[in-house]
């Protein structure tokens, strides 16, 4: 374990016990041998997994929804850790501009989503209006309304059309997330993963819980359902997410068995240009 995990692991445990008096909730450590081998092993699959996406040509719609802090980015990086950025993308929309809160609510996402060979993570969707939109304030009443009744309808439609869609939830406890945004608060390196409406959120806890329930309650269907993944473990969490993930779709191994490197153009009578002619970085190492 990292000194960083560690630390993290010391914050969650002075939490708990200030909180409860006692450590119950906090998972058992995963060795260290034990995760770097299985994250070797589904990043490997998951290699597989988008070659057979290319080849039969299936388009896949995974969605990561959660909490501040509940581990959504840290499992993205894993999954696209060896895969093709031109097969597997991510879509992380930033906040709408003026021209696209004019427009119909899921234009913006719908222009994210995969072609014909192509999976797209999203790393927060068009959920935002059941979430932060709804809490902060961001949308009408009549807005949100609107998006509870028509989302199954348009996941539906999506899945219709051939679309794989897959939803994920992140769920942190109170006193994990509070741990990590401290342990943000100190590092400066990851700092800016918090942002003001982060912190904003960490106040409005119970709110963003009703407002969560309200979600589940309308959009987790028999078509398109929420997949819960317990996040207090990050590192449990991705080895989760990501062995549901490859158990989603079946899929073989057709990735290319073994390439043969041609010999080299030969050299007739090519000069290469003098070096000094050259701006080499410097060589600082």
């Amino acid at each position: 374990m990292g000194k960083k995990d560690q630390h993290v692991k010391e914050e969650i445990r002075k939490i708990l016990k200030k909180k409860s008096g006692k450590l119950d909730g906090l998972p058992k450590k995963l060795k260290n041998k034990i995760y770097d081998r299985e994250i070797e092993r589904l990043q490997t699959e998951m290699v597989k997994l988008e070659e057979w996406v290319k080849f039969k040509g299936l388009k896949v719609v995974v969605l990561f929804e959660g909490r501040d802090a509940a581990g959504k980015g840290g499992v993205i990086k894993r999954i696209t850790g060896l895969t093709n950025p031109r097969i597997v993308r991510i879509a992380a929309l930033g906040t709408p501009t003026e021209r696209e809160k004019t427009q119909w609510y899921f234009q913006r996402y719908a222009a994210y989503l995969p072609a014909a060979g192509e999976v797209v993570l999203f790393d927060r969707s068009w959920y935002n209006r059941a979430g932060v939109e709804r809490v902060m304030g961001f949308c009408t009443d009549a807005e949100y309304r609107d998006f509870l009744d028509f989302c199954p309808q348009f996941e539906k439609e999506l899945i219709r059309s051939g679309t794989i869609l897959i939803k994920y939830w992140f769920s942190v406890s109170d006193a994990v997330q509070e741990a990590r945004f401290q342990e943000r608060l100190k590092d400066p390196a990851r700092r800016w993963k918090l942002s003001p409406m982060d912190l904003e959120a960490r106040a409005r806890w119970v709110e963003y819980s009703k407002a969560k329930d309200v979600m589940f309650e309308h959009t987790d269907t028999k078509d398109s359902p929420w997949h819960v993944v317990d996040s207090n473990d990050k590192k449990r969490s991705r080895l989760n997410c990501m062995t549901h993930l490859l158990a989603q779709i079946p899929y073989r191994d057709v990735t290319q068995k073994k390439l043969v490197i041609p010999k080299r153009q030969k050299d007739k009578g090519y000069k290469r240009p003098p070096l000094n002619k050259q701006r080499f970085v410097q060589a600082v190492y």
